[in-house]
């Protein structure tokens, strides 16, 4: 039973690997081709890049670095001005393999801004402080306590009008994908 079956798999994998198909946990390094911004990307919009190695499967190179790939948004979420930083998740839907556009599912990338908190702090403190030297400079005691609560709220609006923290992926990135179902070529 068993040497009837063994020719029809080595023949089934090799029809597979000529065609540039890719099984379940193929690792896919990529190099993004532009920016991609929570600022600014929406879900579904799609993006390029090109491959930062040679794709193998069983010891042959089904793709070869440089060949383009394309990938989607799949999570775009703005930053807010003092809280919740940008967040942003990619993965790739196709990879030119020996000449074919092959369909690929992959894992998402995710990247996340910059926690707001630290920059609040110090933007609302620094407000706080200077707001209570001045009141205290022009108004003793109680000058103080009225200038801490404005250099406060002043130092809080500096934080709201400074304060997105964009999840961005920048050009030329180099980001490592995993196949999560084999590879499918394209009908052209």
């Amino acid at each position: 039973m068993l040497r009837r079956i063994l020719p029809i798999v080595t023949v089934l994998l090799a029809t597979a690997l000529a065609l540039g198909q890719m099984p379940a946990g193929t690792h896919l390094t990529v190099r993004i081709g532009s920016e991609i911004s929570s600022g600014t990307a929406k879900v579904g919009q799609s993006f390029e890049g090109t491959l930062a190695k040679d794709v193998v499967v069983g010891g042959k190179t089904v793709a070869k670095a440089g060949s383009p790939v394309r990938g989607k948004v799949t999570l775009a979420k703005s930053s807010g001005r003092l809280h919740a930083p940008g967040q942003l998740s990619i993965r790739l839907t196709s990879v030119e393999a020996n000449g074919h556009a092959t369909t690929v599912a992959t894992n998402s990338y995710h990247v996340q801004g910059k926690s707001h908190t630290k920059s609040n702090a110090t933007k609302i403190g620094g407000g706080a402080a200077a707001g209570a030297i001045i009141g205290a400079l022009a108004g003793g005691g109680k000058g103080a306590a009225i200038g801490t609560v404005a250099g406060a709220g002043a130092g809080t609006g500096v934080a709201a009008a400074t304060g997105k923290e964009e999840a961005v992926i920048p050009s030329e990135k180099v980001v490592t994908f995993t196949t999560t179902a084999a590879s499918k070529a394209k009908a052209n």
